[in-house]
């Protein structure tokens, strides 16, 4: 540390951080640092650092130690991380928060197209995961977010831009609109605007939370939120965390994969959900959702115009299937004399 470092804790510098990047990230990348720089800060907090000016190159090495190990991050997540964290150690050099240089200290791994198709919720675990709510947490926001995350394999950022009036409940539809100017937007602009089928029992439930539990919440353009709580449109953070929260096998199995201690577990209460390893973002539930569509034999042209994803990008980042079976799906396509 240099005498030119001015004093910074590490939430201030958070802030600092992405009120800078504001104008020049797109809402989803801007949402996606906040994440990941918030798990850095309450790193931080639990080990003591409250000055960005004390932290050092053996605390990076610590800071990959817990996310790897203890967090069980995959190369291509701790990629992500390490990347934002970088970017953000930078920044801070910038202001005379930490030495310059600090960010060149992270070395981010390696990665390949395997490492970015690990984390992935299966369809065994996600009927799992909505039988749980279906019986617990019938029609309430937990459930009914999940529902349709599942389903429809939606982006959490495309999936809360949703109005009560984007969704048609006699035709089965939702109407995915891209709106900018009133903080909605959606990743790919008006090239992600689209109509999605629905299935009659995900619109039982979607009518069931209209009518019952949906808090009648008006956000600040006037607008219902088809995800909303007493305060608010749906956030996306609110969204990931209500994800980690159900996702973990303690919730709907009553087990746990890890040995732990369920009443002990650092990851049991709901705002460190994240903490289990095998707790999932949106982000592994829509591979999935797009893995199982797959797997149904559903055309791929079908599931890129449904889940919004390029035919290139299905088949490099989500598409699951073994070469096995999409061999087996392959065959049935071929004339009967030549399937033998």
């Amino acid at each position: 540390m240099t005498n030119d470092l001015e004093p910074l804790e590490p939430a201030a510098a958070k802030q600092m951080y992405l009120d800078a990047r504001s104008q020049e990230l797109s809402d989803a990348t801007l949402q996606s640092h906040h994440y990941r720089l918030k798990q850095f800060v309450q790193w931080c907090e639990d080990e003591a650092i409250d000055n960005m000016n004390t932290f050092s190159g053996r605390d990076i090495h610590r800071y990959r130690v817990k996310r790897r190990n203890e967090d069980g991050l995959s190369n291509a997540s701790m990629r992500g991380q390490l990347a934002t964290l970088r970017v953000f150690l930078r920044f801070c050099a910038s202001i005379d928060a930490v030495e310059s240089g600090l960010d060149e200290k992270i070395l981010l791994p390696t990665t390949t197209s395997e490492d970015a198709r690990t984390e992935s919720l299966s369809s065994e675990r996600a009927r799992q995961i909505l039988a749980h709510l279906e019986k617990y947490h019938y029609a309430r926001l937990e459930h009914v977010l999940l529902e349709v995350l599942w389903h429809t394999g939606l982006r959490i950022g495309a999936a809360v831009s949703l109005d009560v009036d984007d969704y048609d409940s006699e035709e089965r539809f939702f109407q995915l609109v891209h709106r900018p100017e009133q903080g909605t937007s959606l990743k790919n602009g008006k090239e992600s605007e689209r109509y999605i089928a629905l299935s009659e029992r995900v619109c039982g439930v979607l009518d069931d939370w209209l009518k019952v539990n949906h808090p009648r919440t008006i956000d600040k353009y006037g607008r219902k939120p088809l995800f909303a709580t007493r305060q608010s449109r749906l956030s996306r953070n609110r969204g990931r965390t209500i994800s980690y929260q159900y996702t973990r096998p303690c919730v709907y199995d009553s087990t746990c994969p890890h040995d732990r201690d369920i009443d002990e577990c650092d990851a049991r209460p709901s705002p460190r959900a994240y903490a289990c390893p095998s707790s999932l973002s949106p982000h592994p539930i829509r591979r999935g959702a797009i893995t199982y569509y797959l797997q149904q034999d559903t055309p791929e042209r079908v599931v890129s115009d449904r889940m919004d994803v390029g035919t290139d990008v299905l088949d490099r980042h989500y598409d699951q299937r073994t070469e096995r079976e999409k061999l087996r799906q392959r065959r049935r396509y071929l004339p009967e004399d030549e399937r033998e």
